[in-house]
């Protein structure tokens, strides 16, 4: 980062700090743990909370092929961004309803899914309307009980109907796939079950004459831990941004992996209060004694969870605080006992741990959800500052 930028950057009341570096290395560990498949990076949710085309873009320069995403507007959005992505880059996105942007996915490109026979019919004829072949995956619901189609007689039909269609030069099925209820609970009898499944339904379409370019079902903890299930594509989510799925699975540290956000802000002030003094909204926190307070300038309205009152951990001073009261709107307070840091001192709410600071997991446990909240749900107003791009 230049000095100019980090003079701007010192002065912002927050910052979530992207460090594409580490989420090049993230892919490339990725790759390494799948090494027979190809890489979709899935950014969908603004990459996870993120920024999506500089994500997208250091994740094809780290080797992947492929990119995800769930709603077809953040596809056509990737594919129009015109920010160094290759033109044979793959995009697939993955939920659709009735009278979505079909021509418009069909002409830019896109690898759409179909999970059932109103799907095949809309990306159908707009392929027709538009004289352009679609490009088509069909999803099978393999036990998440989701998305997809059901295997039996639905699943028949489904193939059938694409098979009919590839025939008259409408489409291409490029794609067969599923997705995994568990696989982050590691022998979830889930787990075989589906895999079972999913051979069985790409296996009942291939003989039917189907002949897709990738069959994949593989999420991030499949990627990390479930080499059998990597078929010919593997789709990293939350991995990518050096996250760990579940504590259960391990670390990202475990994984050769590094958490790509860190959440910082200044203090927006510091003061002495007596003891007895009621703090936030509620006085659910009282100081013990005569303290000093300090004022974090982020809140719910930036995508701190209101659930993490009182518990969220925060690195101040080289020290661990925690949330004193609730977390407000715009703003919550840490009590930083005797300490009395200057108006502007760095806060930092979580980041990759080397400092010592607490991670996404810590805020996580604090908030009793999961880690890819914590940092997909981090909000607009907080502005995305990119190192090593």
């Amino acid at each position: 980062m230049s000095e100019t930028a980090a003079r701007r950057d010192a002065v912002l009341r927050a910052r979530a700090e992207i460090d594409l570096a580490a989420l090049r290395a993230n892919v490339r560990a990725l790759r390494e743990r799948a090494p027979g498949a190809a890489v979709m990076a899935v950014v969908k949710a603004d990459a996870y909370g993120h920024g999506a085309v500089p994500c997208a873009r250091a994740a094809v320069q780290a080797g992947a092929t492929w990119l995800g995403t769930a709603t077809p507007q953040e596809a056509l959005a990737l594919r129009a961004a015109g920010t160094g992505l290759p033109d044979d880059v793959r995009i697939m996105c993955w939920l659709w309803t009735p009278g979505g942007p079909w021509r418009e996915a069909v002409e830019a490109r896109l690898d759409v899914s179909v999970s059932g026979m109103w799907a095949l019919a809309e990306v159908t004829e707009a392929a027709r309307a538009g004289g352009v072949p679609a490009r088509v995956q069909l999803k099978a619901d393999t036990g998440l009980g989701r998305n997809g189609c059901q295997p039996g007689a639905d699943w028949e039909e489904l193939v059938a109907a694409a098979l009919r269609a590839e025939r008259e030069g409408l489409l291409r099925v490029t794609g067969l796939w599923s997705h995994f209820a568990c696989a982050d609970e590691p022998g979830h009898p889930s787990i075989a079950a589906q895999l079972t499944r999913f051979r069985e339904m790409t296996a009942y379409a291939e003989r039917q004459g189907l002949r897709p370019e990738v069959r994949h079902i593989a999420n991030s903890p499949a990627t990390l831990t479930l080499p059998d299930t990597h078929f010919d594509l593997v789709r990293p989510g939350i991995a990518m941004y050096g996250v760990s799925p579940s504590p259960e699975i391990g670390t990202p540290a475990d994984f050769g992996l590094r958490p790509v956000m860190t959440l910082a802000a200044s203090l927006a002030l510091v003061k002495q209060v007596p003891g007895g003094h009621g703090v936030s909204y509620g006085h659910h926190y009282t100081t013990p004694g005569e303290t000093t307070l300090g004022l974090v300038p982020l809140g719910y309205a930036d995508g701190i969870p209101r659930h993490a009152s009182s518990t969220g951990p925060v690195l101040v001073d080289g020290k661990w605080r925690t949330v004193a009261g609730r977390i407000a709107m715009d703003q919550f307070v840490v009590d930083l006992g005797g300490d009395r840091p200057e108006p502007g001192a760095e806060a930092v709410l979580f980041g990759p741990g080397d400092r010592g600071e607490p991670t996404a997991e810590d805020w996580a446990q604090a908030a009793g959800t999961i880690a890819y909240e914590i940092v997909t749900r981090i909000g607009s107003r907080v502005p995305r500052v990119y190192v090593d791009e």
